[in-house]
């Protein structure tokens, strides 16, 4: 059994795609590119397929992660653009390497989210952001299955930052980009948590809805405050191994996302 790690995006109005009708999405394009999938056993067998951590609907991403298990052996570079053909514009499949290592679900500890507030001066904002880190909790609430949840949104947030829009990504108005780099606990921090949080500290009420993107997750590096590539790890392995008697090298460059820069 050969496994593949993938890489890939929600763009656009596709962010509004729940994790179910991706799910239902990625199961037709596995069967439309004739992937040759393992199967789990039982009276209704489902495609191996793992999911991790995906981003809340709503939210658009450049770092999504699934791994799949195939019964044969597939090149990973030809089985993402395969793949990729088979989605919708949108969700994209941008990279792809053979699972080499275990745990990567365990390597995904922190996310780096893009916030766009249309109509908030970036003044502003960066005001709202010195009040929230100089807190040392900031109690939020968010409805829960059991009901209305407290929790602190400051603990797991490792950056955050107020700048300008990118020069090729203008807006009519005073527009302010929040950068947030977050770690994964338990409850999750969402960003929509730390933009309640700023509202209670600052109180930061954006006119419209933030545009939301998640551009990178990964193992966070308490030394330099950075998050790494999860899938680097494979890279190396297949790397440092000669490749099998099929000649599989074991996996594809990554293409860079769109918006996203250096995580």
């Amino acid at each position: 059994m050969q496994r593949i790690r993938l890489r890939y995006t929600k763009r656009g109005r596709l962010r509004f795609t729940s994790h179910r009708d991706f799910q239902r999405a990625f199961e037709r394009a596995l069967r439309r590119a004739e992937v040759p999938m393992a199967y789990s056993a039982g009276f209704t067998p489902h495609p191996k397929v793992s999911y991790a951590n995906a981003a809340p609907t709503g939210t658009g991403s450049e770092a999504e992660y699934l791994e799949i298990a195939l019964t044969e052996t597939r090149d990973p570079a030809t089985l993402q653009a395969l793949l990729d053909e088979s989605l919708p514009d949108g969700l994209d499949i941008i990279d792809a390497v053979e699972a080499r290592t275990s745990g990567l679900a365990d390597r995904l500890t922190a996310s780096v989210w893009e916030l766009r507030l249309d109509g908030v001066a970036v003044e502003e904002a960066s005001m709202a952001v010195a009040a929230f880190l100089a807190a040392e909790t900031v109690e939020v609430q968010r409805r829960t299955k059991n009901g209305m949840r407290s929790f602190d949104a400051r603990g797991a947030v490792a950056e955050l930052t107020a700048t300008y829009p990118q020069a090729d990504r203008p807006g009519d108005g005073p527009c302010a980009i929040l950068r947030l780099v977050v770690r994964h606990v338990t409850p999750a921090v969402r960003p929509d948590d730390v933009l309640s949080g700023l509202r209670a500290v600052a109180d930061l009420a954006p006119p419209v809805p933030a545009a939301v993107t998640r551009l990178a997750q990964g193992l966070f590096d308490e030394e330099s405050g950075t998050v790494t590539d999860p899938l680097a790890p494979d890279r190396e392995a297949v790397m440092a191994a000669p490749a099998d008697r099929s000649g599989v090298a074991g996996h594809a460059a990554a293409k860079a996302p769109e918006g996203a820069g250096p995580a």
